[in-house]
């Protein structure tokens, strides 16, 4: 087994380590996300569905390559090194390709989901999947219409009326209407909530990909050090030598102390 510098073996060796927790985490995040969406129910099943597939298998390739990774470093096994270099230049790549547009799109997204959403409007001749969505909406934020209770125009639904409770706290406002009796609705619109859980989640995803971009660039940096000392072997420390003419030549004052015979 070729001598690998030790303080490189333990770094990347750590490196795994962490790198297997966040693979842990997102697994118990998308444990979690599903326990919640079994629990409440309703909604996009099939786009929750799709989201907790790909963090279960995001989660479980993460936790694969971490694995290798430290058995790679800890048995000094070149073969597993290389193949978990390949896997960091891969994640590496695909986080950045992930990343690069939604930064490059940032300061947009809030004005694409406008326009989007003003698509909708008059919600009451909307598509029976936008209505749903909308009062999911606005059943989970408390706010009515995308951008005014007039988007229901004289349909208001009753996902937009206020309890008693609510009355108290201040979050809502009476309306009247053409055909019914005053109304008690919530006073706020969802778009501006809806924007600003949007672009939160367009920061994380940048952070995420970013963060998981340089740790793979680090692990990439790690493994080719190991793999080059495992190839080549770290060089020994150069020593200075005495050569053996000048240790056999006796010193001056010993020639003193013994004269040679004649």
């Amino acid at each position: 087994m070729a001598h690998v510098n030790i303080c490189v073996k333990r770094l990347l060796t750590i490196f795994n380590i962490f790198f297997a927790i966040i693979g842990g985490l997102i697994i118990a995040f998308a444990f979690i996300g599903q326990t919640l969406s079994n629990s409440h129910g309703g909604g996009n099943i099939e786009g929750r569905g799709i989201g907790l597939i790909g963090l279960y298998l995001f989660g479980s390739v993460t936790m694969v390559i971490a694995v290798l990774g430290a058995y790679g470093s800890h048995k000094e096994s070149k073969g597993c090194l290389i193949a978990f270099l390949v896997c960091m230049v891969i994640g590496s790549l695909i986080m950045l390709r992930g990343g690069i547009p939604i930064a490059t799109v940032r300061p947009m997204l809030g004005d694409i989901l406008e326009e989007k959403l003003r698509m909708a409007v008059p919600l009451d001749t909307a598509s029976s999947e936008d209505r749903v969505m909308v009062e999911s909406i606005q059943h989970e934020l408390q706010c009515c219409g995308l951008f005014s209770y007039r988007d229901w125009e004289d349909s208001i639904p009753d996902t937009c009326l206020c309890n008693g409770d609510e009355e108290m706290e201040g979050i809502c406002k009476t309306v009247d209407t053409a055909h019914q009796e005053p109304k008690e609705i919530y006073e706020k619109a969802c778009f501006p909530i809806v924007r600003q859980y949007f672009l939160l989640i367009a920061d994380i995803a940048i952070g995420v990909c970013f963060t998981l971009a340089v740790l793979a660039l680090l692990g990439l940096a790690l493994s080719s050090v190991m793999i080059h000392q495992i190839r080549h072997g770290v060089r020994a420390p150069m020593m200075m030598t005495i050569p053996a003419i000048f240790s056999a030549m006796p010193p001056k004052y010993e020639e003193l102390k013994s004269p040679p015979e004649y």
